[in-house]
This record gives structure tokens, sequence and C-alpha cells, in this order.
């Protein structure tokens, strides 16, 4: 029988804790490590609606990528996170939240968005964005990709494709009047980055979450800066964990939360 122990293991091998960064709150958050654990349901937050189809579909464990919380002083219903914690509990449903951790990992956030993006990423450190640490072993980790398409394209052109990639319901950008061909992705809320990737070169940086103070940047600086919406250029990743952990542990039926969509809507 497999437990969430065993899980929380695996994801730990394939998503090593030590590459997170310090902020953040990843691993074994809430429930029992010895529950047994027959269905597991993937979903990028754990959101109420994601608890209720966890229940309704009788999963024992969600495996999410963003945090359920990065710090509590309490766990009472009289907040919406500590009314989440509750509900999990109450209905036998463990949480594990792998975030920073996966971006990081290869074959992970950054990786399955940089594939979306139709980028061909060279392996090892020259496809990194940067080097952002190393593992226990020397082995390097980056939260970005680089990488290249097989042949320069009009951004016209590659704002749509990309649009169908994500399924995100529309695409905020700054047309530098460059073609696109060296891009950067950054999953989730990469803005920062925007210098590191017009340092190495890339035409076109992609991210989510961007200021109006980095699309003036993006100005200045004459890149391709597009914004793929938070939810969109990370949830790519619920389906890397679906065919990793249906691989590892056969025996259980693994579900990707259709419960959980894009927020943010467009006119």
């Amino acid at each position: 029988m497999t437990k969430v122990n065993d899980i929380h293991e695996y994801l730990c091998s394939i998503a090593p804790v030590e590459s997170k960064m310090e902020f953040d709150n990843v691993g074994f958050l809430v429930g029992r490590s010895d529950a047994v654990v027959s269905r597991i349901l993937i979903s990028l937050d754990i959101t109420n609606e994601v608890i209720s189809e966890a229940h309704d579909i009788g999963a024992e464990l969600i495996v999410s990528h963003h945090p359920l919380f990065f710090t509590l002083k309490s766990v009472t219903d009289a907040d919406i996170t500590g009314g989440k914690v509750v509900r999990l509990l109450s209905g036998g449903i463990s949480a594990i939240c792998m975030h920073t951790n996966l971006d990081a990992a290869l074959g992970g956030t950054n990786d399955a968005l940089a594939a979306a993006a139709g980028l061909i990423v060279e392996a090892g450190e020259t496809g990194f964005l940067s080097v952002d640490g190393r593992l226990p072993d020397g082995s390097a980790f980056s939260y970005g990709r680089v990488g290249r398409l097989e042949k320069p394209c009009p951004l016209s052109e590659y704002l749509q494709s990309l649009k169908k990639a994500l399924k995100t319901g529309g695409l905020r950008y700054h047309d530098a009047g460059r073609d696109v061909q060296h891009v950067a992705v950054v999953g989730g809320s990469g803005g920062s980055e925007l210098k590191t990737a017009f340092e190495r070169g890339c035409d076109t940086f992609v991210t989510a979450d961007i200021k109006y103070d980095i699309f003036l940047e993006a100005k200045e600086l004459g890149i391709n800066l597009i914004d793929g919406d938070h939810y969109c250029t990370e949830n790519l990743v619920t389906g890397v964990l679906a065919e990793k952990l249906g691989s590892a542990f056969p025996k259980i039926e693994v579900t990707i939360s259709k419960r959980h969509t894009q927020t943010a809507r467009f006119v």
C-alpha cells in the first residue's frame, strides 16, 4: 500500500527541497504521513472548489504547485486559509505542495513552459537563464530557461501560437519591433528577470504578473515582453506531475483538477 509519505519522498527526489527559494514553504503540509493513498488530485492551487472536487472523487491526497500557506499562527474556520486546512483534515485529505523547487527542477515548471513556448533548450547550465544555486551534490539549478525557436517568426505570429499553447484568454505584451527567436521564460512572477534575459541576448521574454515599470523597462531596452498569466504559465506543470506520479505509482489513480481554471478573464 502506498502512503502519503511515499509520495512525498518521491516528489522530493524529482524536485529537491534544497532548491526552493528562501521565502517558500514546500513539502508535506497537511494530513497524516501514514495515510494510504488510492487517488491523487493534482491542481495548481488548493482552493475550496478543489477540496470539494477531491471529496467528490474520493482523493486522499492533493498535490499542488502553490503552497496552501506560507505562515500560520492559528488553524480555525475563522479565516479562509485556516478553513481550508480544517476542511482537508476533517475530510481525511492530505496536501503536498511543490513550488519553487518544482520551478527549478529539471523537467519541472520552466521546462514545461519552454516546451509550450516552442523552444529548443540546450542541456545543462547553457539552457539556464541564470545559475540561482547549487544542490548538495554540486549540480546547478535555475528558476528560468533560455532557448531558441527552430526559425524566427514575427511577434504577431508567435503571440497567436503561444496563446493557444498556454490556453489563455489573452496575452499582455510589448512589441519591440523584433522577430522572435531567442527567448527566455520564467513561469509565474518573473518580471524581475527581464534585465537578465536582455543580457543573455534574448529578443523576447515570456513570464507573468508584469508590472507597469517592467513594461517601460522592456521598451527602453528594446526587448519583446509577454505576460502569459500566472496560472497559464505554471498550470502546464500539472500534466508533468500527473505523468510522473502515474508512472511511479501505477496502482494509484491520478487526476488533474477540472474545476480549477484560469482566474483572469478577458473582454
